[in-house]
């Protein structure tokens, strides 16, 4: 049996994982770290097989202090790190100690621990780049996106990424990175759900791309193959349906709108200025005109993981499946 530490415990996917994890015979016991004040982060309360702690993962004193004080008494083996700040307008310095920073003292306190053997990180679809000369359908050699100009979201991503990366086989950490496709769910940070929580969806005219989507179910499911698997390297983690964007927007139930970039880009200015809305068509706009599906080749051969939970579209009615 294992003990496993997880970060961002109190999002949608890792208050799933966590419960999954209680759940699991496999697991002694499970350190849940999050945001919140412990008498605030429920559903989850102490017990014999789950401790919450509140921590910010953001300073490195704080990570030092939990994985050689509390992670070492429950002889924590394996980090599962979800913690990443989800609003896409936030930036600054405060923002990438979140992304990057935390991400890199678990790696480097992680490689010395006493008891510590393995780090999985829940890396995004985000980090590729999309662009009309390359493919749609994406494995994990795939260009990321390096671009200097992109949003501070898709760099910290990125950076991340390739700092867990640049560090398989040079740590005895074993390390997984699952770039994981879109959850498409409240809390989530997802900005298709952003994009469709609004009466009427506007899209690039000319442009209908495939979309790949994913739900906290299977997320959760890649997550725990992770985390009980051995070896390391970098897996894609794609959802249950793809399908066109025009379909997505007609089974969610809204009225989908072509429109030129310059229009919507607008729009959706507009939109988070008035209602605080989170979704960027800055962010999106080539992933609206050309789109990107994962290839999971790879983690289903390694992991023994396949998408098995279709999104539960409001209209229903039939979708295009990988």
């Amino acid at each position: 049996m294992i003990s496993v530490l997880v970060t961002g415990a109190t999002t949608p996917i890792g208050e799933r994982l966590v419960r999954s994890l209680v759940a699991d015979t496999r697991v002694a016991h499970v350190l849940a770290v999050g945001h919140e004040p412990e008498d605030r982060a429920l559903p989850f309360s102490h017990g014999r097989r789950l401790t919450y702690l509140q921590v910010d993962l953001s300073r490195s004193r704080r990570v030092r202090q939990l994985l050689f004080g509390p992670a070492r008494d429950l002889g924590v083996e394996v980090i599962v790190h979800l913690a990443q700040h989800r609003a896409v307008h936030m930036r600054g310095s405060k923002v990438h100690a979140e992304n990057v920073e935390a991400m890199r003292s678990l790696l480097d306190l992680g490689d010395r621990h006493p008891t510590i053997r393995r780090l999985v990180l829940k890396s995004y679809a985000e980090v590729y780049r999309v662009s009309l000369d390359l493919p749609v359908h994406v494995t994990e050699d795939h260009p990321l996106n390096l671009h200097p100009g992109a949003p501070q979201y898709v760099r910290d991503r990125v950076e991340a990424d390739l700092t867990a990366c640049a560090r398989m086989g040079l740590a005895d950490l074993e390390i997984v990175v699952l770039r994981c496709a879109e959850a498409l769910g409240p809390g989530t940070g997802s900005q298709l759900f952003d994009y469709l929580d609004a009466p009427v969806c506007f899209r690039p005219a000319g442009f209908d791309p495939m979309v790949n989507i994913a739900t906290i179910a299977d997320i959760v499911d890649a997550l725990e193959r992770a985390t009980h698997g051995s070896g390391e390297g970098v897996f894609n983690v794609p959802g249950y349906d793809t399908l066109p964007l025009s379909e997505c927007i007609r089974l969610w139930g809204k009225l989908g709108i072509p429109a030129p970039s310059s229009v919507i880009r607008e729009l959706y200015r507009l939109r988070h200025l008035v209602v605080g809305s989170d979704f960027s068509y800055g962010l999106n706009r080539r992933r609206m005109h050309y789109g990107l599906v994962l290839d999971g080749s790879r983690a289903r051969s390694v992991l023994g993981y396949a998408p098995s939970h279709p999104v539960d579209w409001p209209r229903g009615g039939p979708v295009y499946r990988r």
